[in-house]
């Protein structure tokens, strides 16, 4: 985007095509193919599991992409995975999530690898993300950031032979041999 380009707005995004994947990052519009099967056997590993935990608790509810995350009005994700717990039910809304989930997991792939790090983690840190989990299927690991008082810091790398237990969901636990079993 250049200088003299207008940012976008969610009203702007809502105008885009159903059949495509797009997010709104910075009023910028980007679209994103879709992903490949190793990104899909993951996260469909990790929504169960996740899932699971959390419903078998009552701890709040789990989504999975593509479901807007309405950060700001020219920032809008949909990242693969994410927790709402039921003290913030309250931003969870028919069409989208207004603010930010407890809890968001992003598989990185070739088209997403520079944003999830980068602008995506620095939008995550700044509307109040309280964990964020980047899972890398080439080097099967998972780091587990959480928030602090300058933004994300990390809380551990989870790699072969590990098991990830997350600080917001209290007793989770995840084998990494479950993740990256293919």
């Amino acid at each position: 985007m250049t200088a003299t380009q207008a940012k976008l707005t969610y009203a702007d995004y809502l105008e885009t095509s159903d059949d495509e994947r797009y997010e709104l990052l910075n009023g910028e519009l980007i679209e994103y193919p879709s992903p490949k099967e190793i990104h899909q056997y993951i996260s469909g590993i990790l929504h169960l599991m996740i899932g699971t935990f959390v419903r078998e608790r009552s701890l709040g509810k789990v989504y999975f992409s593509p479901f807007d995350v309405v950060l700001s009005d020219t920032n809008v994700v949909q990242p693969d995975i994410l927790f709402i717990s039921n003290e913030r039910a309250d931003i969870i809304t028919s069409d989208n999530v207004q603010g930010a989930p407890d809890l968001v997991v992003e598989i990185l792939s070739p088209a997403t690898v520079e944003r999830d790090r980068t602008v995506k983690l620095e939008l995550y840190a700044h509307h109040g993300v309280k964990e964020y989990w980047i899972v890398d299927p080439d080097a099967k690991t998972v780091t587990v950031l959480l928030r602090g008082e300058g933004g994300f810091e990390v809380d551990g790398i989870y790699g072969e032979g590990e098991t990830l237990r997350s600080p917001t969901l209290t007793g989770f636990s995840l084998a990494m041999g479950e993740v990256f079993e293919v």
